[in-house]
C-alpha cells in the first residue's frame, strides 16, 4: 500500500493556515496573530498543532464535517507559501479549500475581514502563498493589529511589538470569531462569515 492510500481516507479536505514568524522573540506579536488564530482554534477542537510537517507545525480537526490540516508555517513569514503548497501538494488540496488567516496594519485591533480572494495588500505572507500557489483565489481572514502609533516608528518594529494590556480583550474576542469565521468558510458559508463579521 503506497503512502498516499494510506492517508487517503484520512487526508484533510482543507487546509487552514495561520501565518506568522517560529522562535520565542516572536511569541505574541502582532505578525503573529495567524499563530494566535490557529491556537485558538486548536484550543476550541481540542486538538494540538506540534507536528513538525511540511515545514509547519501542524495537527488535524473535523470542522463542519470536514477533515481539516491545521498549519503554523515555521518558514518564517515571508517563505509561508512553501509550507502551505507543499501540503496542499501532498493531499491534493484544491486552492480554494487553502483557508489564510493573517495580520492587517489597515484594521483596527479586534477588526476582521473576511475575503474570497485578492492581492497581498503588501502583505509579504500573502504575496509568497500568492506566489508559490499561483493563484489569488483562496479565501483570507485578515485581522486587525491596528497601524503605527507614531509616523517616526518603524513598521517592522510595530508589527512585531506585542499587544498592550489595553488590546487585549480586543484581540481575544477576534481570535475566537476567527475560529467561528474558519469553520463558516470551510462550511462553504462565505457569505454568512463576511456578513457576519466584516
Amino acid at each position: 500500500m503506497s503512502l498516499f492510500e494510506r492517508f487517503k481516507g484520512n487526508r484533510p479536505m482543507y487546509i487552514i493556515a495561520g501565518l506568522g514568524n517560529p522562535g520565542s522573540k516572536y511569541e505574541n506579536t502582532r505578525h503573529n496573530i495567524g499563530w494566535l488564530a490557529i491556537d485558538e482554534l486548536a484550543k476550541e477542537q481540542g486538538v494540538t498543532v506540534d507536528r513538525m510537517k511540511f515545514h509547519a507545525l501542524t495537527g488535524q480537526c473535523v470542522l463542519a464535517g470536514e477533515k481539516v490540516l491545521l498549519m503554523k508555517p515555521t518558514t518564517f513569514m515571508n517563505n509561508s507559501g512553501e509550507a502551505i503548497e507543499e501540503a496542499r501538494n501532498f493531499y491534493k488540496i484544491p486552492t480554494g479549500n487553502v483557508i489564510v488567516l493573517s495580520d492587517d496594519i489597515n484594521l483596527a485591533p479586534g477588526k476582521m475581514r473576511i475575503r474570497r480572494k485578492g492581492g497581498s495588500g503588501g502583505h509579504n505572507g500573502l504575496k509568497s502563498i500568492i506566489q508559490c500557489m499561483g493563484t489569488e483565489d483562496f479565501p483570507r481572514v485578515r485581522l486587525g493589529i491596528g497601524g503605527k502609533t507614531h509616523p517616526d516608528m518603524d513598521l517592522a518594529d510595530y508589527v512585531l511589538g506585542k499587544f498592550p494590556k489595553s488590546e487585549q480583550k480586543a484581540i481575544d474576542d477576534v481570535l475566537k470569531n476567527a475560529a467561528e469565521a474558519a469553520e463558516l468558510l470551510v462550511a462553504g458559508d462565505v457569505n454568512e462569515a463576511m456578513n457576519r463579521f466584516n
